[in-house]
């Protein structure tokens, strides 16, 4: 599927980018493997988890190489996509995965916890993203595919860094892929179900949270990998601006916000018809806040 393509894969030193980096190399590609090696916190630097990806990716017959950089850096971030240009001679496709969390309840969250995961997630997506479109635009092709989460779709405790980045990560894709569809060039999201390093560090603090996570464990990140590939490949030419999911061996397709309720007053609002007549109309479609959100939906943010 992936022959004569070239891939930046970021966070692929472990989890699911190191299972999309595998696939991408077995299907064809040659591959930059970016891991800063940092701690789920976003702490430190280790170029190993990469050069390990790396060194089994050539041990299996394929091409890659291992790129150290921090893609909330916008320099660094510039050198994934120059390496891969460098050593390969083109970039094809861009898998911004790299993630961290600070996961704090809203009102212990500090704004070091908010800036280190919005720098990461959204301005990580940005900055990668921004050095390979000159790239694309040039040889008006290109596929990038986004890592959101249904944190950021339908929201999640102790996550609103997370939730808010991986929900503007969305409206990023959506207008890349309206920009840019002039010149061929392709923007999708994936909101992956999969045990990692990152959702073991979410605590269980109860039986039913417990079982929660040990039905994660059973949702592996080579399961993520197969839907990156196609995206990278071309016979994904007429899939953009799309948000996808992965369960397992499940795909499926999330639709976009859409009004689902409304209601007309020719004369006007006013704060009062609106307490008596449209929040009884309305009150049946609102979702009960006091449920988690994703347990409403039947899966678990992530």
């Amino acid at each position: 599927m992936l022959g004569g393509k070239v891939v930046a894969v970021t966070g692929a030193g472990r989890g699911v980018g190191r299972e999309i980096a595998l696939l991408c190399a077995k299907e064809g590609a040659a591959v930059v493997v970016n891991d800063l090696g940092g701690s789920a916190e976003g702490e430190g630097a280790d170029l190993s988890p990469a050069q390990e990806t790396v060194n089994d990716i050539k041990a299996a017959g394929g091409k890659a190489l291992a790129n150290g950089a921090s893609v909330a850096d916008p320099k660094g971030a510039a050198s994934i996509v120059e390496d891969a240009v460098q050593a390969f001679g083109r970039i094809d496709a861009v898998v911004n995965n790299a993630g961290i969390l600070r996961d704090r309840i809203w009102h212990k969250m500090s704004h070091e916890d908010w800036n280190a995961v919005i720098d990461v997630h959204l301005n990580g997506c940005f900055n990668v993203s921004k050095a390979a479109t000159p790239y694309f635009r040039d040889q008006q092709s290109g596929s990038f595919i986004h890592f959101t989460s249904t944190s950021g779709l339908i929201g999640n405790f102790g996550q609103a860094n997370y939730s808010a980045a991986k929900l503007g990560i969305v409206g990023l894709s959506q207008s890349i892929a309206l920009d840019m569809a002039r010149a061929g060039v392709r923007s999708n999201c994936i909101a992956p179900f999969a045990w990692s390093r990152l959702i073991a560090t979410i605590p269980a603090t109860n039986e039913a949270e417990a079982l929660r996570i040990e039905r994660m464990k059973t949702m592996t990140a080579d399961k993520i990998a197969p839907l990156v590939a196609f995206l990278a490949s071309d016979a994904s030419q007429e899939v953009s601006n799309q948000v996808f999911g992965v369960r397992k061996n499940e795909i499926f397709l999330f639709s976009k916000p859409r009004p689902i309720r409304s209601m007309q007053k020719n004369e006007g609002w006013t704060a009062q018809a609106i307490a008596d007549e449209m929040l009884p109309a309305f009150r049946g479609s609102f979702a009960n806040p006091a449920e988690r959100s994703g347990d409403v939906f039947g899966y678990d943010p992530i």
